[in-house]
């Protein structure tokens, strides 16, 4: 069955955050949440450990906001912590996914958070379950967990050689906090598909999947956690392990593109900086007769800043985004759900009447959003709306993490540009080239298997899985 999605095109899967060494951690933890908020808004939860090394949790599903509020942090106590915002892809919902996970054991409780996805999970679980596993969620997150635990050869071994074994049987995007009683351990996917940064806080530590988390609560960036290392974080100090030596720089292009909030800097390069790039190179490859540059809030806002500077057109802000609309709007009829587009998004009619409007947007995934607003624009006056997406067309599912795992929802994989096109009902479409996707960020390697179909890891049966949910 193909899933049903919101109309604003993509997701994230999550966010993790984590704080060691720093009196009231679970408030920190509280507030770096709030600015990963973007990246999951279904559920939320931190785990935090105090000097007895007590583990307490509190989870929910809905906002940050939502599930904590002053008394509930205020039992969260310690100077270590670690916290998840969700959002669904692999596993399904359910309260029982929300994460961090939380594990009791004779050897040590510990705690476990992650961003990515297991494309092996499925062989994984089924190895477990043959040796007497009991899951409790549906998540390929959980697995992780099992895996230390199953490692039986020494059991007098720190716990670090037993997380070594368990990362290199994982295949995937991953980027885990696992927190013990007394260190939290950081640890990357050797592709390094997904972000995970370190920061400074007066004489203690944090670890967010974004730097703009930094930011909010004072912290000093520190380094970027490397593809297939450990960072082990304790009282001792930072220390770091290769768990594996195959290393690339396999950044999840989306990323730059779309997830990562504009104040925050990727592998060294500001996502803002790299966006406004891809808009002057969008450009220069697909120029456009017209009178004005429109971006699509938010995450586009970037590239057609990049565009309008490039061409020499004024950039004006001919769309407003509604910032008080809900995470989810109730839709029962076509009528309504018509109206929900409008609520979240609405065209400046004295702005774009008159023109011809060449309006950039970060990318096009089943095209029904774009189709909306293209003729929002019309119906608003424009007299003509010529789209320029500042990422190449994507013509391939993502197992990575992102929410299009088959090619049915994907308009591109379809349809060539100039049936996309016609679809949105644009005068002119053009989409960013791979090549210029790495010029703007000065970058030799990128995921960019949803726009190329060169995947950088094995996928096991993920693609057959694709193509059956299309049939």
């Amino acid at each position: 069955m193909i899933r049903k999605i919101q109309d604003r095109e993509l997701h994230e899967e999550c966010g993790v955050f984590g704080v060691f060494g720093v009196p009231n951690a679970a408030s920190l933890t509280y507030y770096g949440l709030h600015a990963l908020q973007h990246r999951g808004q279904e559920g939320a939860g931190i785990v935090a450990v105090d000097a007895e090394k007590n583990f307490r949790r509190i989870k929910g599903a809905g906002l940050v906001t939502e599930v904590f509020d002053e008394s509930k942090l205020s039992t969260l106590r310690g100077d270590m912590a670690i916290g998840h915002v969700r959002y669904t892809t692999s596993g399904g919902g359910g309260s029982e996914n929300i994460q961090p996970f939380l594990f009791r054991h004779n050897s040590g409780d510990f705690a476990l958070a992650h961003n990515g996805n297991i494309v092996n999970s499925q062989l994984l679980r089924d190895y477990l379950e043959n040796r007497g596993s009991l899951f409790q969620s549906t998540s390929d997150s959980e697995i992780l967990a099992h895996l230390i635990k199953k490692e039986t050869r020494y059991h007098d071994r720190p716990r670090i050689f037993s997380i070594i074994d368990a990362l290199n049987m994982l295949e995937g995007a991953f980027a885990f906090l696992i927190m013990t009683g007394n260190r939290i351990y950081a640890c990357r996917d050797k592709y390094g598909l997904r972000p995970l940064s370190i920061g400074r806080l007066g004489d203690g530590y944090v670890l967010s999947s974004e730097t703009c988390a930094f930011d909010v609560i004072g912290a000093e960036f520190l380094r970027d956690v490397e593809p297939g290392e450990i960072v082990t974080i304790d009282e001792k100090g930072i220390r770091s392990r290769d768990y594996s030596m195959y290393k690339r720089h396999e950044m999840c292009s989306m990323e730059y593109i779309y997830f990562a909030r504009p104040d925050s800097d990727i592998e060294g390069c500001n996502v803002h900086a790299y966006r406004k790039e891809s808009g002057r190179l969008l450009f220069g490859e697909a120029p456009a007769e017209a009178d004005i540059v429109v971006g699509v809030p938010d995450s586009s806002l970037s590239a057609a800043m990049g565009y309008a500077e490039a061409s020499g057109l004024p950039y004006e802000m001919g769309l407003i985004k509604n910032k008080y609309i809900g995470r989810t709007f109730i839709q029962p009829s076509q009528e309504l759900r018509e109206k929900g587009v409008r609520m979240k998004l609405s065209a400046v009619r004295t702005i774009v009447k008159g023109k011809r409007v060449v309006l950039v947007d970060d990318s096009i995934v089943r095209g029904t959003t774009s189709r909306r607003i293209v003729t929002m624009l019309k119906q608003a006056g424009a007299t003509e709306v010529h789209v320029r997406i500042a990422s190449p067309a994507m013509t391939n599912p993502c197992f990575y993490g992102v929410d299009t795992s088959t090619y049915e929802e994907l308009i591109s994989a379809r349809k060539d540009c100039a049936g996309v096109c016609a679809e949105i009902g644009a005068d002119s479409l053009a989409f960013l080239s791979p090549e210029s996707l790495l010029r703007a960020g000065n970058r030799r390697e990128l995921c960019m298997a949803c726009f190329t179909g060169h995947y950088p890891t094995a996928l096991y049966s993920r693609v057959e899985e694709a193509n059956k949910e299309c049939k």
